[in-house]
């Protein structure tokens, strides 16, 4: 069983739309995972335009890859790089810490993260 930010269960981060690397809800990551999807995050407007500019439009569906494209109130399991980048942007969402796989602390510290706790 994969842990959360604090070394507790981790919880679901959404099921409508489907988020996480295996498409469970979950935001837990593998080895083979390369953006490491351990943020659970609600999607922010800001964040959408702002991952569309670095090439990677969230709005738009992919259904080959089960993703349904997001809106602004989503809850989306997000790469950690990405989190960061938004972060040192001024655009970072808020997460939910419950939901964050504890892989997040190997990139950053729990104090940041606590900064955008829903």
């Amino acid at each position: 069983m994969a842990n959360n930010v604090y070394g507790k269960p981790l919880i679901s981060c959404c099921t409508n739309p489907m988020t996480g690397y295996f498409r469970d809800g979950f935001c837990r990551t593998m080895p083979q995972d390369t953006g490491t999807h351990v943020v659970c995050a609600v999607v922010t407007k800001e964040l959408l335009a702002f991952t569309k500019q670095r090439g990677n439009d969230l709005t738009r569906p992919i259904p080959q890859w089960q993703f349904p494209g997001l809106q602004p109130g989503d809850k989306w399991c997000l790469c950690i790089s990405r989190w960061l980048e938004a972060y040192k942007a001024g655009v970072a969402p808020k997460i939910d810490l419950n939901a964050t796989h504890e892989k997040a602390l190997e990139f950053t510290k729990i104090e940041v993260l606590e900064a955008f706790k829903l």
